[in-house]
């Protein structure tokens, strides 16, 4: 059976975000958000969030190219002199893997994170990492770990299938190789990571090779390509100001994956092809 889980990252990012969220879950198909702790918005995202209970929320760890939730003077070697985390990601993958000090720090900051969470009462749906972090050992390791602490059931499974991500995509399909042998080999130990921990995931996602054109269109081919199993569709979304930013901006893009979330043939799509949407906290079940 094809099953599918709609979610948005960076719930708190912002309040147009934020708006996008709970609008695309009030009149669209968006099942989940992943919220970012660190983040401006992040108090606003959580009231909107407990005005409707439905929408599932989990926890968007960002520990590379964002804000921390640990004081900056904790974790030195994670920030830069702004206070913000490290933003190259393949020099922080070498700090957490070959520096004992980052790694310490590192498990301050994800402990700081979940405890975040939790302050906010919100029921943990499900765990995911900016720029899907926790591909990396040690960071998968740490999470698993603390998350355990926390009551974390379910992490989001980063592998994008090749040949129906190309099918739908109609594009790059050398690059999408290349990112898929990149990765395929990780994605296996991750998956064998959950399974010792009896953590729960997707089987597929979609969004890794397409995030900023997740428009309409799009997403319609995907739900035709949905391969037997658990799928995540992922999303930014925006209500943006689009005569602010101009047509080729980063809000246009998130304006388009908010719109797409909410047009009226997705759910009618949805519908018509058997497709189940559920949450994380349904795969218990």
């Amino acid at each position: 059976m094809k099953k599918i889980i709609l979610t948005s990252d960076d719930f708190g990012l912002s309040s147009r975000t934020n708006e996008a969220v709970e609008e695309a879950h009030r009149r669209g198909i968006l099942t989940a958000a992943s919220l970012m702790v660190g983040a401006r918005a992040t108090a606003d995202a959580v009231e909107r969030a407990r005005r409707f209970p439905s929408l599932k929320v989990g926890l968007h760890l960002v520990l590379v190219d964002g804000f921390p939730a640990s004081p900056p003077e904790t974790i030195p070697n994670l920030v830069d002199k702004r206070g913000k985390l490290s933003s190259p990601l393949f020099g922080a993958g070498l700090d957490f893997f070959f520096r004992p000090k980052v790694r310490q720090e590192l498990e301050v900051e994800i402990r700081a994170q979940f405890e975040a969470f939790r302050k906010t009462g919100l029921s943990l749906d499900h765990v995911n990492t900016h720029h899907h972090m926790h591909l990396h050992p040690t960071v998968s390791e740490l999470v698993l770990k603390i998350g355990r602490d926390y009551g974390m059931r379910a992490m989001r499974l980063p592998y994008e299938p090749l040949l129906p991500s190309w099918r739908a995509s109609r594009n790059g399909f050398f690059r999408r190789t290349g990112t898929w042998l990149l990765l395929t080999p990780w994605v296996s130990l991750l998956k064998k990571k959950f399974k010792r921990a009896r953590v729960y995931s997707n089987d597929f996602v979609f969004g890794m090779n397409d995030s900023g054109r997740m428009n309409l269109d799009l997403v319609l081919r995907f739900f035709c390509q949905l391969p037997q199993g658990v799928t995540e569709i992922y999303f930014h979304p925006e209500i943006s100001d689009i005569h602010r930013t101009g047509e080729d901006g980063e809000d246009h893009w998130r304006q388009r994956e908010y719109e797409a979330l909410i047009h009226p043939r997705l759910p009618q799509a949805l519908l018509t092809s058997g497709i189940q949407p559920i949450t994380f906290s349904d795969l218990k079940d």
